[in-house]
C-alpha cells in the first residue's frame, strides 16, 4: 500500500510544481493546475492569472455567486482554493477580477471537458483511468523505424465525416464502428484528425482553440476517443491529431487576456494580434505558456495514446512578418521570431526525450528553416514537414489543359530537385478543397470521365513519389463537391458505378503501396528514386524508378500526362531481361476500358539515356502504369 505523502512532502510537491511551472520546465502542469479531486468530497481548484486582482470559483454548486474567493500566491502568480461542495458533473467558471476592475467569468485554461457549445462552462469530471490493450501496437512500434516503413494518412474531420439525420456528428463510439473498419479496407495505416479540442466556432474547423486538455464535447466524451484510439491500434491503424499551439481564439471568457493583461499573448500588440486569422498569438518566451502547451502536447499522448502531433501554421510560429499587419525586427535586425524557433525546438526535444516513437509534424510552407532532422543541426527537430510545394505544383499543374502541360512539365518534375531537403508528407489536404478551390476531382481537367482517369494518375503519381501520404476523406472516391464543414461527405456518390470504381482504385492502390517495399523502403534515402526521363515535355510522359534495398527489388513508374495513348512507347530500362506491368490506372475494374494488362516486356539492346537497354510498351491516355522486372540480369545495364 502507498503511503500519503506528509503535508511537509505535500507542500515541497506543489512548491515544485510551482516553481517548474513558472521557469517553463514542468511539462505535467494539468496534473496540479485547473481543477482536482483531492477525497471524495474535496476538491481543489488552482489558476494561472498572476495580474488578477480578486479571483472566485463559482458555478451550480454555490449558485454562480462569488462566495468562495481564491488564495494568490504572489510568487508564482497562482490562486487556489479547496471546497467540499462541488460534486461531480457540475459546472463552474473562474470569476476574474481583471487589472483595472473590470470583472468577467473566464473558462478553466487546464479543464478535461466542456459543456457542449455553444456554452463553455467546464465540468467536474474525474479523467478516466483506462487499462489500455494496445500494448502490443507499442512495442512494435518501439522496433520499428518509422522513416522505412509505409504512411498512407487518411486525414479527417470528425464531425463531419458521417452525421446522424439530424445533422449532429457521430460521437467517437459511433465512429470506432464505421470508420475503423472503412479505413482498414481502404488500406490507410493511419488516421490524422483536423483539431479536436474544445472550440467555440465549428467554422474554425477546430483551429481557434479555447480548452487545450478538452476534447470538444460536441465530439463525444474523453472514454469514447480513448476506445476509439485503442480500437485504431488493434486493428494495426496509428492515429494523428492536428494542434494549434501558434494562436488561440479571441474569445473573451477564453484566454484572451485573461487577467487584464497579456498573459498568453505577447505584450506588444502587434506581436499578439493575428490578423490573418483573426486570433492571438501565444507568448511563446514566455516560460508559463511553454509549460502550458508542452504539458497540452504530452497529456494528448499520453492519456489518449496518440501517435503523432500535425503541429500546425509553424510559419507563423517562426517568422515575425508572416502575417499581414505591421512587425518589427527581432534583436538581430532579422525576421525571424526567436521565442517561436527556440519554443519549438524545445517541443520536440522533450517530446522525444519521453516518447520518441511519437511522430511530430509540421505543416509549414517555407523553405527558409529547416524543420526535420536533429536539433543539434539547427533543426527545429520535427520527424516530417508537409510538402506545401509538392501540392500547389502539382494541383496545378493537373487542372491546365493538356495542351498547355508540355510547357509546364517542370511543374510535377522539379520536386525531385529538393525531395530530400527534408522528410516530406505529400498532403492533398482539406485546405485545397474547400473555399472555392473545387473538389481533388472538379479540379481535373475534361469531361467525367478524363476526370477520373486524372484523378487515378494523380494518386498514382503521389503514392509512387518519395515521400509520406495524406488524402482527405471524400477525395478517395472522387467526390465532386467541395467539402463543407457541416455537411457530411456525399457518400450518397457511391451510388453511381464510377465512384465506386474510383473508391475501388484508391483501395488497390493503397494496398499496393503497403505492399511494394520499392515505395517506402529507402524513402528518406537518396538511393529511393532514380529519374529515367523528366525531359520527354513533347509527350508529357514522366518516368523513373523506385528501388528498394535489394538489387532486383524495383518498379517502374510511367504517367502519361495527355489524352494521347502512347503506343510503342520507348523507355529506358537499368538491366536486361523481362518485365511485367503490374498496376495500370486504366483498367475496366478502375473505371477505365482496359481489360488485360500490357503483355510481359523484354529489353532491346538501345541507347536511351544513360541507360544501355529498353523496353516497348503501351501507356494509356491520362493513365499511368507500373513495371516490376521479372527475369532480370544485375550483372549486365545500365
Amino acid at each position: 500500500m502507498v503511503e500519503k505523502p506528509t503535508e511537509i512532502e505535500q507542500n515541497t510537491l506543489i512548491r515544485k510544481e510551482k516553481d517548474t511551472f513558472k521557469t517553463g520546465e514542468n511539462f505535467s502542469a494539468q496534473r496540479f493546475l485547473g481543477l482536482h479531486k483531492e477525497t471524495e468530497d474535496r476538491y481543489t481548484f488552482r489558476l494561472w492569472a498572476p495580474n488578477a486582482e480578486k479571483v472566485w470559483v463559482v458555478g451550480d454548486f454555490n449558485q454562480w455567486e462569488q462566495t468562495d474567493l481564491m488564495t494568490f500566491d504572489s510568487e508564482c502568480g497562482i490562486w487556489e482554493i479547496t471546497l467540499e461542495t462541488p460534486q461531480k458533473d457540475q459546472l463552474y467558471k473562474f470569476r476574474i477580477q481583471q487589472q483595472g476592475g473590470t470583472i468577467i467569468d473566464k473558462i478553466d485554461p487546464f479543464s478535461f471537458k466542456f459543456e457542449k457549445r455553444p456554452n463553455n462552462a467546464a465540468v467536474i469530471y474525474d479523467f478516466p483511468e483506462k487499462k489500455w490493450r494496445d500494448g502490443l501496437w507499442f512495442a512494435r512500434k518501439k522496433r520499428s523505424n518509422y522513416f522505412r516503413r509505409p504512411m498512407n494518412i487518411y486525414e479527417v474531420h470528425s464531425s463531419s465525416w458521417r452525421q446522424r439525420p439530424d445533422g449532429t456528428p457521430y460521437s467517437f463510439k459511433e465512429l470506432k464502428d464505421e470508420m475503423i473498419p472503412y479505413v482498414k479496407k481502404m488500406g490507410y495505416t493511419h488516421i490524422e484528425f483536423m483539431p479536436l479540442m474544445e472550440h467555440p466556432l465549428g467554422r474554425s474547423w477546430g483551429y481557434q482553440l479555447t480548452g487545450y486538455f478538452a476534447l470538444s464535447s460536441y465530439f463525444g466524451t474523453p472514454e469514447e476517443f480513448q476506445d476509439f484510439v485503442e480500437a485504431c491500434h488493434l486493428s494495426n491503424i496509428g492515429v494523428l491529431i492536428d494542434w494549434v499551439p501558434g494562436h488561440f481564439s479571441v474569445n473573451n471568457d477564453a484566454l484572451a487576456y485573461y487577467d487584464g493583461t497579456p498573459q498568453f499573448e505577447y505584450f506588444d500588440p502587434d506581436r499578439a494580434k493575428n490578423i490573418r486569422w483573426g486570433s492571438l498569438n501565444f507568448d511563446l518566451g514566455k516560460p508559463e505558456v511553454q509549460s502550458f502547451l508542452i504539458s497540452c502536447v504530452l497529456f494528448w499522448i499520453e492519456e489518449y495514446h496518440v501517435d503523432g502531433i500535425r503541429v500546425d501554421a509553424v510559419s507563423s510560429m517562426i517568422y515575425r512578418d508572416y502575417d499581414d499587419g505591421p512587425w518589427t525586427p527581432n534583436h538581430e535586425g532579422g525576421n525571424r521570431n526567436l521565442e517561436g524557433y527556440y519554443f519549438l525546438q524545445k517541443l520536440n526535444a522533450v517530446i522525444k526525450g519521453r516518447h520518441p516513437e511519437v511522430l511530430m509534424i509540421a505543416e509549414e510552407s517555407s523553405s527558409e528553416t529547416k524543420v526535420t532532422g536533429l536539433i543539434e543541426t539547427g533543426s527545429l527537430g520535427f520527424d516530417f514537414k508537409w510538402n506545401m510545394g509538392w501540392m500547389n505544383d502539382v494541383l496545378r499543374f493537373y487542372e491546365l489543359d493538356p495542351i498547355y502541360r508540355k510547357d509546364n512539365f517542370n511543374l510535377i518534375t522539379f520536386s525531385f530537385m529538393y525531395m530530400h531537403n527534408e522528410n516530406y508528407i505529400l498532403p492533398l489536404s482539406h485546405d485545397e478543397v474547400v473555399h472555392g478551390k473545387k473538389s481533388l476531382m472538379h479540379k481535373m481537367w475534361g469531361d467525367r470521365y478524363k476526370q477520373f482517369a486524372q484523378l487515378r494518375n494523380l494518386f498514382t503519381y503521389m503514392i509512387t513519389h518519395p515521400g509520406k501520404k495524406l488524402l482527405f476523406m471524400g477525395s478517395e472516391w472522387g467526390q465532386f463537391l467541395e467539402w463543407k464543414f457541416d455537411e457530411e461527405l456525399e457518400w450518397v456518390d457511391l451510388n453511381d458505378p464510377l465512384n465506386q470504381s474510383m473508391q475501388f482504385f484508391t483501395e488497390q492502390l493503397n494496398q499496393f503501396y503497403k505492399d511494394e517495399r520499392a515505395l517506402w523502403e529507402l524513402d528518406n534515402t537518396h538511393e529511393t528514386l532514380e529519374v529515367i526521363d523528366a525531359d520527354n515535355s513533347d509527350e508529357t510522359v514522366l518516368s523513373f524508378i523506385r528501388q528498394g534495398k535489394r538489387k532486383k527489388d524495383f518498379l517502374i513508374v510511367i504517367l502519361n500526362m495527355t489524352p494521347v495513348e502512347r503506343r510503342n512507347f520507348t523507355v529506358g530500362v537499368p538491366y536486361p531481361g523481362t518485365y511485367t506491368e503490374v498496376f495500370n490506372t486504366e483498367m475496366k475494374e478502375f473505371g477505365g476500358t482496359w481489360t488485360a494488362h500490357n503483355p510481359e516486356c523484354q529489353t532491346v539492346p538501345q541507347e536511351f539515356k544513360h541507360y544501355t537497354d529498353v523496353i516497348k510498351t503501351t501507356v494509356p491516355a491520362l493513365g499511368a502504369i507500373i513495371l516490376r522486372p521479372d527475369s532480370i540480369n544485375t550483372r549486365r545495364g545500365r
